[in-house]
C-alpha cells in the first residue's frame, strides 16, 4: 500500500516562529486567501477562531496572517516584522476574535477589500504540520488543499462548463488529478476545483479565461 506523505508531513516546514500550526499554517492560509482574491488587498477583516483566537498575539499568529495577507512566506524574515511593514504599505488590518465553535479549530476568515472595491471573503484552517485547507469562498462551503497546481473556475452552473474547461486541458496534454464542484443551488454560482499534475503555462491559462462566463484563479503549488 502507498503512502502519500512527503517531507514536510515528517519533519515539518522551514519557519519564522514557534509553531508550524500557529505560524507556517497561518501565514500559507492567509496568503492562500490573498491568491484566490487574486487582487492587491488595501483592506482585510481577519476572524479567528478557537485557538487561533487564544494564542493570536503569544504565537505571532497576528504577524503570520497579516504577513501572509501580504505575500510574505512562511521562512522569510520580514514575517517577525509584518505589522510594521503592513502600515508601512498601508495595509489597514483589523482582528476579530471570535467564541464561535468551529469544526477546525485552528480557523481564520478573511474579509478582503481592495482599492477598487472588490470585496471577497475566504475561511482557511491550518490543520498540522504547516498544511492547510481552504473551506469556504464567500456563501460557498468547499476543500481545497493547494498541494497540487489549482485551477478555481467561478462559473455559472450550466451544462458544458466542464467539458469546456476538461477540453482545453487535455488538449495541451494537462493531467487532471482531481476535480470536485461545489455550488449552492441549480444554476447558480458554482465552483470548479481542479488539480493538475503539470504546471498550467499562461497561454493556456488565456485560452481558460476567454471561456464565457468563468472566473479562472490559478494557484501553483502552494508546497
Amino acid at each position: 500500500m502507498e503512502n502519500n506523505y512527503s517531507v514536510f508531513d515528517i519533519v515539518g516546514p522551514i519557519i519564522i516562529g514557534p509553531s508550524s500550526s500557529h505560524t507556517a499554517g497561518a501565514c500559507r492560509l492567509a496568503g492562500a486567501a490573498r491568491a484566490i482574491f487574486n487582487k492587491p488587498v488595501s483592506e482585510v477583516v481577519i476572524h479567528v477562531y478557537g485557538s487561533f483566537a487564544a494564542t493570536l498575539r503569544g504565537h505571532g499568529t497576528d504577524k503570520a496572517l497579516v504577513g501572509g495577507v501580504m505575500g510574505i512566506s512562511p521562512d522569510d524574515e520580514r514575517l517577525t516584522h509584518a505589522l510594521v511593514i503592513a502600515r508601512e504599505m498601508g495595509l489597514k488590518y483589523q482582528f476579530v476574535v471570535e467564541e464561535e465553535a468551529t469544526a477546525q479549530p485552528n480557523l481564520a476568515r478573511f474579509e478582503m477589500r481592495s482599492a477598487e472595491g472588490a470585496e471577497m471573503s475566504v475561511s482557511a484552517a491550518s490543520i498540522g504540520g504547516g498544511n492547510i485547507i481552504v473551506t469556504r469562498i464567500n456563501s460557498t462551503d468547499l476543500e481545497i488543499s493547494l498541494k497540487y497546481n489549482t485551477l478555481i473556475v467561478d462559473h455559472l452552473d450550466k451544462p458544458g462548463a466542464v467539458l469546456s474547461v476538461a477540453r482545453i486541458l487535455a488538449d495541451n496534454h494537462i493531467n487532471i488529478a482531481s476535480m470536485n464542484m461545489y455550488r449552492q443551488g441549480k444554476h447558480g454560482r458554482a465552483y470548479m476545483i481542479i488539480e493538475t499534475d503539470q504546471i498550467i503555462e499562461p497561454d493556456v491559462l488565456k485560452s481558460l479565461r476567454q471561456l464565457e462566463d468563468m472566473y479562472v484563479i490559478y494557484i501553483p503549488q502552494l508546497y
